[in-house]
Protein backbone atom coordinates (compact mmCIF):
# COMPACT_ATOMS: atom_id res chain seq x y z
CA UNK A 1 0.00 0.00 0.00
CA UNK A 2 1.24 3.55 -0.67
CA UNK A 3 3.21 5.03 2.18
CA UNK A 4 3.78 1.71 3.94
CA UNK A 5 7.28 0.89 5.15
CA UNK A 6 8.99 -1.78 3.09
CA UNK A 7 9.42 -5.17 4.77
CA UNK A 8 13.07 -6.15 5.06
CA UNK A 9 14.02 -8.78 2.49
CA UNK A 10 15.54 -11.99 3.93
CA UNK A 11 19.02 -12.86 2.73
CA UNK A 12 17.93 -16.49 2.11
CA UNK A 13 14.90 -18.69 2.82
CA UNK A 14 14.57 -20.16 6.29
CA UNK A 15 13.31 -23.68 7.13
CA UNK A 16 10.65 -25.16 4.86
CA UNK A 17 7.26 -24.88 6.56
CA UNK A 18 4.99 -26.28 3.86
CA UNK A 19 5.05 -27.47 0.27
CA UNK A 20 1.85 -26.66 -1.62
CA UNK A 21 0.79 -27.68 -5.10
CA UNK A 22 2.50 -24.69 -6.71
CA UNK A 23 4.65 -22.99 -4.09
CA UNK A 24 6.90 -23.62 -1.11
CA UNK A 25 6.59 -21.72 2.18
CA UNK A 26 9.71 -20.94 4.20
CA UNK A 27 9.93 -19.57 7.74
CA UNK A 28 11.72 -16.24 7.97
CA UNK A 29 10.71 -15.33 11.52
CA UNK A 30 7.73 -15.65 13.85
CA UNK A 31 6.19 -12.75 11.96
CA UNK A 32 7.11 -13.45 8.31
CA UNK A 33 7.22 -16.27 5.76
CA UNK A 34 8.64 -16.42 2.26
CA UNK A 35 6.37 -17.93 -0.39
CA UNK A 36 8.16 -19.00 -3.59
CA UNK A 37 6.46 -20.33 -6.74
CA UNK A 38 8.34 -23.32 -8.10
CA UNK A 39 7.42 -22.43 -11.69
CA UNK A 40 9.14 -19.07 -11.38
CA UNK A 41 5.89 -17.27 -12.28
CA UNK A 42 5.70 -13.56 -11.52
CA UNK A 43 3.63 -12.85 -8.40
CA UNK A 44 3.00 -9.13 -8.95
CA UNK A 45 -0.69 -9.61 -9.89
CA UNK A 46 -1.30 -11.55 -6.68
CA UNK A 47 0.30 -8.80 -4.61
CA UNK A 48 -1.72 -6.11 -6.37
CA UNK A 49 -5.08 -7.75 -5.73
CA UNK A 50 -4.21 -8.65 -2.12
CA UNK A 51 -3.33 -5.05 -1.39
CA UNK A 52 -6.48 -3.91 -3.17
CA UNK A 53 -8.79 -6.02 -0.99
CA UNK A 54 -6.79 -5.18 2.15
CA UNK A 55 -7.40 -1.50 1.44
CA UNK A 56 -11.13 -2.32 1.55
CA UNK A 57 -10.77 -3.99 4.95
CA UNK A 58 -10.79 -7.60 3.76
CA UNK A 59 -8.73 -10.05 5.88
CA UNK A 60 -5.60 -11.04 3.94
CA UNK A 61 -1.96 -11.44 5.00
CA UNK A 62 0.26 -8.40 4.70
CA UNK A 63 2.43 -8.96 1.65
CA UNK A 64 5.54 -7.59 -0.08
CA UNK A 65 6.66 -8.62 -3.59
CA UNK A 66 10.38 -9.34 -3.61
CA UNK A 67 10.42 -9.80 -7.38
CA UNK A 68 9.60 -12.71 -9.69
CA UNK A 69 8.14 -15.69 -7.82
CA UNK A 70 8.93 -14.49 -4.28
CA UNK A 71 6.44 -13.06 -1.81
CA UNK A 72 7.32 -12.01 1.73
CA UNK A 73 4.16 -12.40 3.76
CA UNK A 74 2.75 -12.04 7.23
CA UNK A 75 3.03 -15.35 9.09
CA UNK A 76 -0.40 -16.43 10.26
CA UNK A 77 -0.74 -18.44 13.46
CA UNK A 78 -3.73 -20.74 13.80
CA UNK A 79 -5.36 -23.78 12.19
CA UNK A 80 -6.96 -23.75 8.79
CA UNK A 81 -10.74 -23.93 8.71
CA UNK A 82 -10.36 -27.46 7.32
CA UNK A 83 -8.20 -28.53 10.27
CA UNK A 84 -10.66 -27.00 12.73
CA UNK A 85 -13.64 -28.77 11.13
CA UNK A 86 -11.85 -32.13 11.04
CA UNK A 87 -10.83 -31.72 14.70
CA UNK A 88 -14.43 -30.97 15.66
CA UNK A 89 -13.51 -27.50 16.96
CA UNK A 90 -15.72 -25.85 14.32
CA UNK A 91 -19.06 -27.34 13.25
CA UNK A 92 -20.05 -27.88 9.63
CA UNK A 93 -22.71 -25.18 9.87
CA UNK A 94 -20.29 -22.68 11.42
CA UNK A 95 -17.63 -23.50 8.82
CA UNK A 96 -20.16 -23.02 6.03
CA UNK A 97 -21.17 -19.64 7.45
CA UNK A 98 -17.51 -18.60 7.58
CA UNK A 99 -17.09 -19.44 3.88
CA UNK A 100 -20.31 -17.63 2.97
CA UNK A 101 -19.34 -14.55 5.02
CA UNK A 102 -15.97 -14.34 3.28
CA UNK A 103 -17.71 -14.51 -0.10
CA UNK A 104 -20.11 -11.73 0.86
CA UNK A 105 -17.33 -9.49 2.16
CA UNK A 106 -15.18 -10.08 -0.91
CA UNK A 107 -17.97 -9.57 -3.43
CA UNK A 108 -18.69 -6.15 -1.98
CA UNK A 109 -15.28 -5.00 -3.28
CA UNK A 110 -15.13 -3.67 -6.86
CA UNK A 111 -12.40 -5.27 -8.99
CA UNK A 112 -9.87 -2.94 -10.66
CA UNK A 113 -10.90 -4.09 -14.15
CA UNK A 114 -14.66 -4.33 -13.59
CA UNK A 115 -17.05 -6.57 -11.74
CA UNK A 116 -16.23 -7.56 -8.17
CA UNK A 117 -13.19 -9.32 -6.78
CA UNK A 118 -13.33 -13.12 -7.05
CA UNK A 119 -10.91 -15.40 -5.23
CA UNK A 120 -11.68 -18.57 -7.23
CA UNK A 121 -10.00 -20.86 -4.69
CA UNK A 122 -12.03 -20.10 -1.56
CA UNK A 123 -12.26 -23.36 0.38
CA UNK A 124 -11.59 -24.46 3.98
CA UNK A 125 -7.89 -25.23 3.48
CA UNK A 126 -7.30 -21.64 2.32
CA UNK A 127 -8.86 -20.01 5.39
CA UNK A 128 -6.62 -19.58 8.44
CA UNK A 129 -8.38 -19.04 11.77
CA UNK A 130 -6.23 -16.54 13.65
CA UNK A 131 -6.83 -15.49 17.23
CA UNK A 132 -6.13 -11.82 16.60
CA UNK A 133 -7.86 -11.27 13.25
CA UNK A 134 -10.34 -14.11 12.90
CA UNK A 135 -10.58 -15.89 9.51
CA UNK A 136 -7.90 -14.77 7.02
CA UNK A 137 -8.02 -15.83 3.35
CA UNK A 138 -4.79 -16.98 1.68
CA UNK A 139 -3.63 -18.19 -1.79
CA UNK A 140 -4.72 -15.43 -4.15
CA UNK A 141 -3.03 -16.69 -7.34
CA UNK A 142 -6.34 -17.25 -9.18
CA UNK A 143 -8.07 -14.03 -8.09
CA UNK A 144 -9.59 -11.69 -10.68
CA UNK A 145 -12.71 -9.65 -11.41
CA UNK A 146 -16.05 -11.16 -12.36
CA UNK A 147 -19.53 -12.05 -11.13
CA UNK A 148 -20.13 -13.46 -7.61
CA UNK A 149 -21.90 -16.62 -8.84
CA UNK A 150 -18.67 -17.88 -10.41
CA UNK A 151 -16.80 -17.65 -7.11
CA UNK A 152 -19.60 -19.46 -5.26
CA UNK A 153 -19.74 -22.09 -8.02
CA UNK A 154 -15.99 -22.67 -7.71
CA UNK A 155 -16.23 -23.15 -3.94
CA UNK A 156 -19.08 -25.65 -4.30
CA UNK A 157 -17.18 -27.49 -7.05
CA UNK A 158 -13.98 -27.81 -5.00
CA UNK A 159 -15.88 -29.10 -1.96
CA UNK A 160 -17.87 -31.48 -4.17
CA UNK A 161 -14.65 -32.89 -5.67
CA UNK A 162 -13.70 -34.05 -2.18
CA UNK A 163 -17.22 -35.42 -1.66
CA UNK A 164 -17.18 -37.58 -4.80
CA UNK A 165 -13.71 -38.98 -4.10
CA UNK A 166 -14.86 -42.32 -2.67
CA UNK A 167 -11.35 -43.19 -1.52
CA UNK A 168 -10.76 -39.90 0.23
CA UNK A 169 -10.66 -39.40 3.99
CA UNK A 170 -13.03 -36.44 3.95
CA UNK A 171 -15.68 -37.45 1.41
CA UNK A 172 -18.50 -37.92 3.91
CA UNK A 173 -17.76 -34.69 5.72
CA UNK A 174 -17.46 -32.80 2.44
CA UNK A 175 -21.01 -33.79 1.49
CA UNK A 176 -22.26 -32.35 4.77
CA UNK A 177 -20.23 -29.18 4.28
CA UNK A 178 -21.51 -28.79 0.71
CA UNK A 179 -25.12 -29.01 1.87
CA UNK A 180 -24.47 -26.56 4.71
CA UNK A 181 -22.69 -24.08 2.43
CA UNK A 182 -25.42 -24.14 -0.22
CA UNK A 183 -27.99 -23.39 2.48
CA UNK A 184 -26.26 -20.12 3.46
CA UNK A 185 -24.35 -19.08 0.32
CA UNK A 186 -27.03 -16.64 -0.84
CA UNK A 187 -26.07 -17.20 -4.48
CA UNK A 188 -27.17 -19.91 -6.93
CA UNK A 189 -23.98 -21.53 -8.28
CA UNK A 190 -25.63 -23.43 -11.13
CA UNK A 191 -25.67 -20.64 -13.79
CA UNK A 192 -21.89 -20.31 -13.42
CA UNK A 193 -21.11 -23.98 -12.84
CA UNK A 194 -20.14 -24.82 -16.45
CA UNK A 195 -17.64 -21.96 -16.45
CA UNK A 196 -16.26 -23.12 -13.11
CA UNK A 197 -15.87 -26.64 -14.52
CA UNK A 198 -13.89 -25.36 -17.50
CA UNK A 199 -11.60 -23.29 -15.29
CA UNK A 200 -11.11 -26.18 -12.92
CA UNK A 201 -10.44 -28.75 -15.66
CA UNK A 202 -7.66 -26.56 -17.07
CA UNK A 203 -6.07 -25.81 -13.69
CA UNK A 204 -2.41 -26.91 -14.07
CA UNK A 205 -2.26 -27.66 -10.35
CA UNK A 206 -4.66 -30.62 -10.72
CA UNK A 207 -3.26 -34.06 -11.40
CA UNK A 208 -5.01 -36.60 -13.62
CA UNK A 209 -6.98 -38.29 -10.87
CA UNK A 210 -8.25 -34.96 -9.59
CA UNK A 211 -9.32 -33.87 -13.07
CA UNK A 212 -11.51 -36.97 -13.25
CA UNK A 213 -13.46 -35.74 -10.23
CA UNK A 214 -14.53 -32.41 -11.73
CA UNK A 215 -17.50 -33.57 -13.83
CA UNK A 216 -18.93 -35.90 -11.12
CA UNK A 217 -18.51 -33.02 -8.66
CA UNK A 218 -20.55 -30.71 -10.90
CA UNK A 219 -23.28 -33.36 -11.12
CA UNK A 220 -23.35 -33.57 -7.32
CA UNK A 221 -23.64 -29.78 -6.98
CA UNK A 222 -26.60 -29.73 -9.37
CA UNK A 223 -28.26 -32.54 -7.43
CA UNK A 224 -27.77 -30.77 -4.10
CA UNK A 225 -29.09 -27.49 -5.49
CA UNK A 226 -32.13 -29.36 -6.76
CA UNK A 227 -32.75 -30.76 -3.28
CA UNK A 228 -32.45 -27.35 -1.61
CA UNK A 229 -34.61 -25.67 -4.26
CA UNK A 230 -32.15 -22.82 -4.74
Amino acid sequence: MPGRARIAEPAEPGPLLAAGLAADIYAVSEQRVLRRYRSGQDASHEVHIMRHVAAHGFPVPEVEHLGGPDLLMERLHGPTLLQAIVAGVVSMSSGARTLADLHRQLHAIPAPGGGVVLHLDLHPANVVLTEARGPVLIDWANARGGEPALDVAMTTLIIAEVAVDAGGDYSHGARALLAAFLAVAGEDPVPALDEAVEIRRHDPALVNGECDLVEPAATLVRAFVGLTGK
